[in-house]
């Protein structure tokens, strides 16, 4: 992971931990479970941007507060990436042709959420995502800071997400608009 990734990433977990501890009145319950399912526009920045155009995502998260302005969330889903074609070289398979593979990804990820007042929060998530083209594929570390409003039924979060592994790097732009409710 890039030092300037594991910075940002590393604030965005201070200031959850530090500033999202002294807020009150917030829209997370202490032990109490709430589920949200999302939908994700997703970005590629840096050199994934030469791979693929955008990305989709579909993201159910559980949480769990253990404080009235501190949750633990648990994520997963499905992201599907539009890659960009390739065009093969002269001399390799099929010359000429064009090649493109979508994307798929499985995101699992851990994290912590924190409001550092009544909507507003800060996140930091991290697990794994399995790449799920053509019969299984490579997993990569995933690590991602946040911030967003939520409400009692509705969440808005922007995030970066970081994919590492394999030798590749790559990252993304997240906005995620979910339903959600206690359970």
């Amino acid at each position: 992971m890039k030092t300037v990734t594991k910075l940002v990433a590393a604030t965005f977990v201070a200031l959850a931990l530090f500033i999202g501890t002294s807020a009150s009145a917030q829209s997370i319950s202490k032990s109490k479970l709430r589920f949200g399912i999302g939908v994700d526009g997703l970005l590629p920045v840096g050199s994934f941007t030469d791979a693929a155009n955008f990305g989709i995502g579909l993201t159910p998260r559980l949480q769990y507060g253990i404080a009235d302005n501190v949750a633990l969330t648990f994520t997963s889903g499905f992201y599907h990436f539009f890659t960009k074609p390739i065009y093969l070289p002269q001399g390799v398979l099929g010359a000429g042709e064009r090649m493109q593979n979508d994307l798929d990804i499985i995101p699992v990820k851990a994290g912590i959420k924190a409001f550092v007042s009544s909507n507003l929060y800060v996140g930091a998530e991290v697990g794994a995502g399995f790449e799920v083209d053509n019969g299984g594929g490579n997993s990569k570390l995933i690590a991602s800071p946040a911030i967003g409003y939520a409400s009692k039924k509705w969440d808005i979060g922007l995030r970066y997400e970081s994919f590492s592994g394999q030798g590749q790097n790559y990252g993304v732009l997240g906005l995620r608009i979910a339903y959600g409710f206690g359970l």
